[in-house]
């Protein structure tokens, strides 16, 4: 898979996550009710731990995927990096959140949920996109560095083998 699709796959994510939080958020501010299946929604979103320092979680959401949405348009390495800690740390968090909604509030909210899901896909988008090598192989892209045709290891080696091409 090449960075570019990667990048695709982590813009697309990151937008449907971003709409997740968006709608959140405006039901926060607009103080409507939550279209809800399960009837936790508004329980979770009207508990103390829908706002982090008064900041309403769902608008910290809106702003990861954001981020993380703007890192896809760029190739660098630094663009990489932070969209993978961006989206591992609000894997974090939305572990933390779903504890709190299961051990504390004793409600599920389903958007809460689907957005854990979705950030559970972009971390792992974005984790590859650190080096699809990884996973994929790609031909001509070495991984970490090259090896001359006897095999040597050259500068920028790691110590593991590299992954075999197919």
């Amino acid at each position: 898979m090449s960075d570019r699709r990667l990048r695709v796959a982590v813009g697309a994510i990151a937008a449907v996550g971003a709409g997740i939080a968006a709608y959140l958020t405006y039901t926060h501010f607009a103080h409507e009710a939550i279209v809800c299946a399960t009837g936790g929604c508004e329980t979770v979103q009207s508990s103390k731990y829908a706002e982090l320092a008064g900041i309403p979680v769902a608008l910290l959401g809106l702003a990861a995927y954001v981020f993380v949405l703007g890192t896809a348009f760029f190739r660098g390495e630094l663009a990489r990096a932070a969209g993978a800690v961006t989206a591992v740390a609000g894997v974090l968090f939305g572990v933390y959140l779903l504890v709190v909604q299961l051990a504390v509030i004793g409600a599920l909210c389903q958007w809460c949920l689907a957005s854990d899901l979705v950030l559970d896909a972009l971390a792992v988008a974005c984790i590859l996109r650190l080096n699809p090598d990884w996973v994929c192989g790609l031909p001509g892209r070495p991984a970490f560095g090259r090896r001359s045709t006897f095999g040597e290891k050259t500068e920028g080696d790691h110590p593991w083998p590299p992954i075999p091409r197919t």
